[in-house]
């Protein structure tokens, strides 16, 4: 209850997209998402996170300075911005930058037609933060616009085009000078016309400098009314009351204090970026909140004697920018502090975060991680604090910093300003940070260090070391610091340094966070930077007195930073090769998706964005703490209790089945934390919420299953062994030359589309139909499941998919389990209930790619013949089957990958775990078993000292060929494929130029590699390729297409309309696509394997067909009419002009019994070089180029494979280099969002990416000799884990290590830095395995 407040609330006013807003009674607990979103009817902001993350919820909020007389914008988070704290902003949304409906915004418009956005769901968030950008600087350049994008997340697109959509916008050139001369290396790959057999090659997929320049006029001018009411009311003080909260926003630091003096336990809010995240994570509740951005005290920037005063309500990127502006004035010795803040920065959180988030805030809540607090506090900045008392000082100290009594604010004080002094000549001061990320991260261990000497002397006078990420505080190495003071810097002092820091901070073997042996060996590693630091410091202040450090030495000085990504992408067009093809004929040319612009806009429909409907219920859903248990009561009587719950549903609410493979609602006992119990359903989300947290679940414990090596341990399986073996096994190991053995684990992968699962059910009045929108790979399973759950048939329900926010074969078997969930609940309560989980929750429950671990033997001839391997291979399939037997069953046959190897025993085993199920994933187990073969691979080229690409070359297939089960395929194209990616790489040129990096650098590494692939497409069954569509064309000569197909981001609507247009010789604008529907086309596969569009593609062409064939009469009366006239005459002679169109599907088969089978319907074939560079002493890496050669033959739209290429390649890397899941010894998964997994962002793209298809190719299977392109990619991913590999190799050489060394997937920092041993890694304490329990276990 909000404590008693005498002042009436005050009416809340504000503009969205220059609409004037009123609230009377605004609540402070109500977020700007969730306002926009349910009362103000603006779906285009996209709830992704909850948490600031993920950038799909983007707004810009524009605000006025009455003193300074000046308008501000910046982009936001709006899911982390209270209501209450727009009073007098402007809110503009992706709807007020332009629409359809009035006009497209230059920006908008080329994302879409750079080929931008594929599921589109991230779309409105990335224009909104590159509009925030041009309202401030109407010419940026190109390092603003990746800024400007660091805190938003895409999972489709790779980024690139997202890159290239912007340049057109960047004030200086974008490319190199040499450019168009001849001499630039883009200049051999524009567009050339060799032979007429050979065709014309394209290069790049749009040209941005052709659009018409943006007109910063036409955008909306800030509210007038506004600006009066700053002025007006800025002696006022505005109150608004909630049902539990009141927000306070005093005018003056007066009234701030006395507030604060009234309510000591009031905190403080400016961006709302800590409290509100608290508030997400803990449902944290205060009855006070004091706003104080109103008050100029807290907002003075000025400059002293002895530094700058920075008030504590500017927000990060506005310290960013003052910073910024003093090193450019200001002498390099006054500003070593501000540079080692401006260093994280640059880094620190996204955009959104940094315009929000306050300098006071991040002071005063003191995280553990925070990246500035340790820099503040070792260059003794002060706080200026202010109480009814007075005013005081006191240090930003190491003392403070944990929270010492003694050191601390009191309960009615508050930060007013920073003093950020100025450095000293004889000072030095050095920030660090590693991170999972390079960029919007959380540091693992941060740290900030100052030495302060004698003047011209190396003696130490004073010295702090801080770090953060060890403990719950920045932990400070005080007692070390205080026994170095005098001595003299040097090696020795070093050493000791180490020793006394070793032993002074102890992080120990259970600590949160795990990673405990690498945050150990990073306080010794940064402390060696620091020391080389200043070292070079003395060096340049006093050339004549301190020795120059060695070449050695200097390679450890030096952040690794990204440059402005740069793309590459060459095609050929089927126009160029058949001369035939008519100029209006789309096939084969690089159309925008067809959905394109509404994604910009915001305009295009997901689930939630479907508006409420009369009486719709939300739903929340109460889920196991046990990973195995039985059930031994569920007390829903609190819950029922809540005003506005109407129920609670269980397992015995259901009519019929209760799913099939697994349950939607747990019965007796539970399986896996996070398995579905019970469901409640409210008339609001937060009390559907509130009333889960009601239910009382007991239970009773019984013993869990956790990891792969468990399993295997209790003989715990979901299927049986799955097993292929070809040629004479043992007698191959008896000829070779050489037996090697080996194992590798990989770890699984969060799908993280940015759409969490959603559905909405609407029962029909009558005969118990149903209408179910849901986001779903897989209508026909939602339709059976549901029918089955409600003991109906099929024929009742009706599901319907417009398109889906991302996938990635993560929404086939999930979204039919809460369909059933939502569609009991509908049928208990007779309500429409809308169900769509929060982010967390979906992680939770969902489950991802398996696990994998691998163990091999394999015999080799020393010239690097593989003539035998035997190859044990296990994936963690979690609770239930889902598709862990094809997973399987797909390693197993895949695993050779572009190999040869005549002797060969492939066993494989799906566990079962009491984990949340596993499920499909693109690739569908081959990134797993090509990662496992290309590291027997490697191991090979170790062992023999033969070059890895050598031992490729003379183990792949050659010609027409056998796979390991006696399927036919020629490898002409893979071998075409090779050596056009040895010469587009200038792989051999630059390989010379790595190894001679190496040899001059000690502390930083380059690598190289570059991987072959051969990508089975499909299914091992024909049913799986079954495809149906019907085609209406209407008496106008409109044309309406369904199909059985969904719209994932993989343009398959794009591509449909492309071939309806070709088989109908119409214009794409007659055609439209509506939804795919089960009432329309019945009985539809799911949409995966790389295969949906070219299934559906035959079946829309053949009902295209059907038609074209009835209008035969029509055309031979009446050769030169139009295609109206007839259509107008095929209907007055009653010919039907609708038709139905069915692909029975490739026919494929797969004998287990014998072994054998024409598993695929094709193949396809890929090459990718990447280079990269790690940083030894810290484990960071960046990726420097990668070239993609893809055997995609004819493309029916070579924008959108290639956009799939990249997306899946960089979906590829996150796998192998950067996404981490943690599970809690319990079971409990620990990593629920984006601020603990981290997926791929646009630092973590190549510098260089070209992606190059390989021209006069053919595919005679598929529809116009296509080839499926939605997953290929993934697996080429690899070639970024095999240079970082291979430059890891380079550094263990140098230091005389084994180079037959193990590493896991994902290779991320933590691994690079301590296989890089040394003499850092050596001297931390090792913690023996079972005598302590981990923070997370190894479900792998």
């Amino acid at each position: 209850m909000a404590l008693a407040y005498p002042q009436p609330s005050d009416e809340l006013v504000f503009f969205v997209n220059g609409r004037k807003v009123t609230e009377r009674q605004a609540d402070p607990e109500e977020l700007l998402l969730y306002y926009l979103r349910k009362k103000l009817r603006l779906s285009g902001t996209k709830y992704g996170c909850g948490v600031g993350g993920c950038g799909a919820c983007t707004v810009m909020i524009s605000t006025y300075d009455p003193v300074a007389k000046q308008i501000q914008h910046h982009p936001a988070n709006s899911c982390l911005l209270p209501i209450c704290s727009l009073h007098g902003a402007a809110v503009t949304t992706v709807e007020g930058v332009g629409s359809i409906k009035a006009r497209i915004h230059p920006i908008q418009e080329r994302l879409a037609k750079c080929h931008g956005s594929q599921c589109g769901f991230c779309t409105p968030g990335m224009v909104m933060s590159i509009y925030a950008l041009l309202r401030n600087h109407v010419r940026p350049s190109m390092e603003q616009i990746i800024s400007a994008l660091d805190g938003n997340l895409c999972r489709c697109t790779g980024y690139r085009p997202i890159i290239d959509s912007c340049m057109s916008f960047v004030g200086e050139p974008t490319c190199c000078q040499l450019r168009g001369t001849g001499q630039c290396c883009l200049d051999k790959e524009e567009c050339v016309c060799t032979s007429s057999t050979e065709g014309q090659i394209h290069s790049g997929l749009c040209n941005p400098e052709e659009f018409p320049s943006m007109d910063p006029t036409q955008e909306f001018i800030f509210p007038p009314e506004l600006m009066r009411m700053a002025q007006e009311q800025q002696k006022t003080t505005l109150v608004f009351r909630g049902k539990r909260t009141t927000w306070i926003s005093p005018p003056s630091l007066k009234e701030l204090l006395e507030l604060k003096a009234k309510y000591p336990n009031a905190p403080l809010v400016v961006g709302n970026t800590s409290v509100g995240l608290k508030k997400n994570h803990h449902d944290t509740y205060h009855p006070i909140i004091l706003h104080p951005v109103r008050i100029p005290e807290m907002h003075v920037v000025s400059s002293t004697n002895n530094g700058l005063v920075i008030g504590a309500a500017c927000c990060l990127a506005q310290l960013r920018n003052i910073l910024m502006e003093a090193v450019a004035k200001l002498p390099q010795e006054k500003t070593k502090i501000y540079q080692a803040l401006l260093q994280h920065l640059r880094t620190l959180a996204g955009e959104q975060i940094r315009s929000m988030a306050s300098l006071g805030g991040h002071i005063v809540s003191r995280g553990s991680t925070w990246d500035l607090n340790p820099i503040l506090s070792v260059g003794k900045s002060v706080l200026n604090l202010a109480s009814e008392d007075g005013e005081r000082q006191i240090l930003l100290n190491d003392q403070f910093l944990a929270g010492c009594e003694n050191a601390d604010l009191k309960a009615k004080e508050v930060v007013v300003s920073v003093l950020i002094p100025y450095s000293l000549k004889d000072d030095f001061i050095s920030a660090f940070r590693q991170a999972g990320s390079q960029k919007n991260a959380f540091s693992i261990v941060n740290s900030g260090m100052r030495v302060l000497f004698n003047p011209g002397t190396d003696t130490i006078v004073d010295l702090s070391i801080l770090y953060g990420g060890i403990g719950s505080t920045t932990i400070s190495a005080r007692k070390s610091c205080k026994k170095l003071i005098g001595r003299q810097w040097n090696d020795q002092m070093l050493n000791e340094a180490c020793r006394l820091v070793r032993e002074e901070i102890f992080l120990p073997p259970s600590a949160q966070g795990g990673k405990v042996e690498y945050r150990r060996t990073l306080l010794v590693s940064f402390l060696f930077r620091f020391y080389l630091e200043v070292l070079h410091g003395l060096y340049q202040m006093y050339p004549f007195r301190y020795a120059e450090l060695s070449q050695k030495r200097m390679s450890a000085l030096g952040l690794l930073q990204s440059g402005v990504p740069q793309g590459v992408q060459i095609y050929q067009m089927r126009c160029d090769v058949d001369p035939g093809q008519s100029p209006q004929d789309p096939v084969g040319r690089p159309i925008m998706h067809q959905s394109g612009i509404k994604h910009a806009t915001g305009e295009a429909v997901y689930i939630d964005d479907i508006r409420p409907v009369d009486g719709e219920l939300s739903l929340a859903v109460v889920t196991s703490i046990k990973a195995h248990a039985k059930i031994i009561s569920i007390d829903a009587l609190e819950a029922l209790q809540v005003p506005g719950v109407v129920d609670v549903v269980t397992a015995r609410d259901i009519p019929g089945e209760n799913g099939k493979d697994e349950q939607a609602y747990a019965e007796d006992k539970v399986i896996c934390v996070g398995q579905i119990i019970c469901a409640v359903v409210a008339e609001s989300l937060t009390q559907a919420k509130c009333g889960a947290e009601k239910v009382k679940i007991v239970y009773e414990d019984l013993e869990p299953v956790l990891t792969i090596e468990d399993a295997i341990k209790h003989n715990s399986y979901i299927t049986e062994e799955k097993k292929i073996e070809k040629g004479d096994i043992e007698k191959g190991f008896k000829s070779a030359d050489e037996i090697i053995e080996g194992e590798l684990h990989i770890g699984g992968q969060e799908h993280f589309y940015l759409e969490t699962n959603s559905v909405l059910v609407i029962p029909r009045v009558e005969d118990k139909e149903m209408d179910v929108y849901v986001s779903t790979q897989h209508v026909t399973d939602v339709q059976e499941l549901v029918a089955s759950a409600l003991n109906l048939q099929s024929n009742k329900i009706m599901c319907h998919v417009k398109r889906v926010g991302g996938a990635f074969g993560g929404k086939i078997t999930k979204p039919s389990l809460f369909a059933v969930v939502a569609a009991v609940a509908a049928n208990k309560t007779g309500c429409p209930v809308r169900f769509a989980l929060e982010r967390n929750m979906d992680m939770l429950i969902t489950g991802g790619r398996h696990p994998f671990f691998g163990k091999y033997k394999v015999g080799l001839m020393n010239d690097g013949r593989i003539i035998a391997a035997d190859f044990q291979c296990y994936i963690n399939g979690g609770c239930t089957k889902d598709e862990s037997e094809l997973v399987i069953e797909y390693i197993v046959l895949k695993v050779d990958n572009a190999y040869n190897i005549p002797n060969l025993r492939v066993r494989g085993h799906a566990c079962k775990t009491n984990l949340p199920s596993n499920t499909a994933f693109s690739g569908f187990g081959f990134p797993q078993a090509g990662l496992f073969m290309e590291m027997c691979i490697v191991a090979v080229a170790t062992q023999t000292g033969l070059p890895h690409e050598k031992v490729r070359e003379i183990n792949m297939y050659k010609g027409v060929n056998l796979t390991s089960f006696k399927e036919e395929f020629n490898a002409e194209n893979l071998w075409k494929c090779w050596e056009e990616c040895l010469d587009k790489s200038d792989y051999y040129n630059r390989k010379a130029m790595v190894e001679e990096f190496n040899t001059k650098n000690y502390w930083k590494k380059k690598g190289i590699a570059i991987i072959p692939m051969k990508f089975s497409v499909g299914f091992n069954a024909t049913y799986f390729h079954q495809a149906g569509a019907l085609i209406h064309i209407y008496i106008d000569g409109s044309v309406l297409v369904t199909h059985g197909g969904i719209e994932l981001g993989q343009g398959i609507h794009t591509k449909m309309l492309q071939i309806v247009s070709r088989e109908l010789k119409i214009p794409l604008s007659y055609i439209h696509f509506c939804e795919t529907s089960t009432t329309t086309v019945p009985n539809g596969k799911y949409t995966a394997a790389s295969v949906g569009t070219e299934i559906n593609a035959r079946a829309v062409q053949d009902a295209c067909q059907i038609l074209w064939k009835r209008l035969d009469p029509i055309r031979r009366d009446n050769p030169n009419g139009r295609w109206e006239d007839w259509i107008s005459e095929a209907h007055k002679q009653s010919i039907s002009l609708s038709a139905t169109g069915y692909f029975k599907g490739y026919v494929t088969d797969m004998n287990w019994d014998t072994q054998k089978g024409h598993a695929f319907p094709y193949f396809l074939f890929g090459v990718a070089c990447s280079e990269v560079e790690i940083d030894c002493l810290t484990g960071a890496h960046k990726n420097i180029r990668t070239d993609i050669i893809m055997d995609a033959c004819f493309s029916i739209n070579p924008a959108i494979d290639i956009g799939q290429i990249e997306g899946a390649f960089i979906q590829g890397v996150g796998l192998y280099t950067l996404e981490e899941i943690y599970f809690s010894p319990e079971g409990e998964q620990l990593t629920l969002g984006p601020d603990t997994y981290k997926i791929p962002a646009i630092c973590d793209i190549p510098e260089q990416f070209r992606v190059y298809l390989l021209p006069n190719s053919r595919n005679s299977i598929a529809i116009y000799s296509s080839k499926g392109m939605g997953e290929a990619g993934f697996f080429l991913g690899s070639s970024v884990f095999f240079a970082i590999r291979d430059a890891v190799a380079a550094a263990r050489k140098e230091r005389g290590l084994p180079l037959d060394f193990t590493l896991s997937s994902p290779l991320t920092a933590e691994q690079i830095r301590m296989a890089c041993a040394d003499v850092f890694t050596e001297m931390i304490p090792k913690d023996k395995p079972g005598t302590y329990k981990p923070w997370a276990i190894n479900v792998s």
